[in-house]
């Protein structure tokens, strides 16, 4: 890979003035959409503006490999091919089409964004920033994203790979650099003729990035490892969950013998997730049964 931009120099040119002149602007953006022209990796949600359809691709990609979604993303489309069938759909169907994915709640919270496209904005995703916000489980970047990739408004946004991005060609050396540093100069490279196909560009040169120079996320302040899903509280829940789906109005006691036994899990961690999948609105308990709202 030939590097096309300088770090260093763009790094000391920015710290000097304290902004983008536009010939470095203009420059910027033709290295990244040549790289991205001729590289751009092939997602299914990228041939759509179908806002739904971006929604749902979009509350995926939270925090899960993109391999992953795109594997998973064609089958809960063609099972929820538009908003009203998401919303009209039992919750235990969402979760079952969700599986494998991780982070249930998320589901949880597309189903509910659903609810509401079809209660206040009569079936139709809004285009309005402060109405998508307004909506379950979408916040800053979500809005801006399905505002960018659905409707075309050029908002600017940061995510992982285009931080990726401004961190290595920008604040070359700096550990701890945050957000607020960045968006200036997000706001300033954008290409507001065409924000979808710039931040797709930018999130795969900053995919390129990742491959060949250790990860410069890193060295962002907001940098978060994630933890391992092995043995940990988030794979009970999951566990949980797909025995639920499994077997609707199974019985604590069941639960206890099917995963403490097995699995050598705690009795008392089965209970106290139960008990918080309830509050959450995972699960419900009826006649001594668990199930998932809404199961026949």
């Amino acid at each position: 890979m030939t590097e096309t931009l300088s770090p260093a120099s763009l790094s000391a040119c920015f710290a000097h003035e304290r902004a983008l002149d536009p010939v470095s602007t203009s420059r910027f953006q033709r290295a990244i959409y040549d790289y991205y022209h001729a590289n751009s990796r092939p997602m299914p949600w990228r041939e759509t503006s179908d806002p739904y359809l971006i929604l749902v691709s979009e509350i995926m990609l939270q925090q899960t490999q993109v391999e992953r979604v795109r594997n998973r993303y064609p089958e809960f489309i063609t099972t929820f091919p538009d908003v009203r069938s998401l919303a009209d759909a039992p919750l235990a169907d969402v979760l079952r089409c969700w599986q494998g994915l991780g982070y249930n709640r998320r589901a949880i919270a597309l189903k509910r964004s659903a609810e509401e496209v079809v209660l206040r904005f009569n079936g139709q995703i809004p285009g309005v920033v402060a109405d998508l916000e307004s909506l379950p489980g979408i916040g800053h970047y979500t809005a801006r994203a399905v505002a960018a990739f659905g409707f075309g408004i050029a908002e600017p946004l940061i995510e992982t790979n285009i931080r990726t991005v401004f961190l290595h060609l920008f604040f070359h050396g700096r550990d701890a650099v945050t957000d607020r540093e960045i968006l200036p100069l997000v706001t300033v490279t954008l290409d507001r003729s065409n924000p979808r196909e710039w931040y797709y560009a930018l999130m795969d040169y900053g995919a390129m990035l990742k491959r060949h120079h250790l990860n410069p996320g890193r060295r962002s302040r907001h940098h978060v490892r994630q933890s391992a899903f092995e043995g940990s509280n988030r794979q009970l829940r999951s566990r949980l969950l797909q025995t639920v789906l499994k077997r609707p109005g199974v019985c604590t006691a069941t639960l206890v013998d099917l995963i403490v036994n097995a699995e050598c899990w705690e009795q008392a961690a089965i209970e106290r997730n139960l008990l918080a999948m309830e509050r959450e609105g995972f699960l419900e308990c009826h006649a001594g049964g668990w199930q998932v709202p809404g199961s026949q």
